[in-house]
């Protein structure tokens, strides 16, 4: 089969720190039988499967974002809540999906990011902004069915 590539499964980066969907994750990919890479600054249980691997990197501004997006492929899944590391997984061609359940999306992103900055500005000017409101079973629900339908598109993507 000369010149023909095998497409590989995706796999599935993490970004742990916070994470309320860990445990999510880890049983669409049990099911799926995909890599799981959870990245996060400091020590979390994961399950003992060979196909989950825990990496730990050192604490600062964008260390588990650039181990993510220095490994990610197209096709692969990002799970984070942070819109600039969702923004370059996009950029690699990867699915970014918030642990809500919303997926990012190209035509999503710029929105998203335009409206975090718009947050951090008024944060920074002593504005009380609230923060998120509180994570739910229906985000959790959302989330399970984003992460299958991510899933299942990478698998049919060429």
């Amino acid at each position: 089969m000369q010149g023909k590539s095998v497409a590989r499964d995706p796999h599935i980066f993490v970004d742990a720190d916070a994470c309320p969907v860990k445990d999510e994750i880890y049983r669409v990919a049990a099911r799926y039988r995909l890599r799981v890479h959870v990245v996060t600054n400091a020590f979390i249980r994961v399950p003992k499967d060979p196909l989950i691997d825990l990496k730990v990197v050192d604490a600062g501004p964008d260390v588990a974002d650039d181990w993510i997006i220095e490994r990610v492929s197209a096709g692969d899944i990002v799970v984070t809540a942070d819109i600039p590391l969702a923004d370059r997984a996009l950029k690699s061609r990867a699915f970014a999906i918030a642990p809500n359940g919303k997926p990012f999306t190209p035509d999503s992103i710029a929105a998203a990011l335009a409206t975090r900055a718009i947050m951090e500005h008024l944060r920074s000017t002593g504005d009380t902004t609230g923060g998120p409101k509180p994570f739910a079973s229906a985000d959790r629900s959302r989330f399970l069915q984003a992460l299958d339908e991510a899933v299942n598109r990478a698998r049919r993507a060429p």
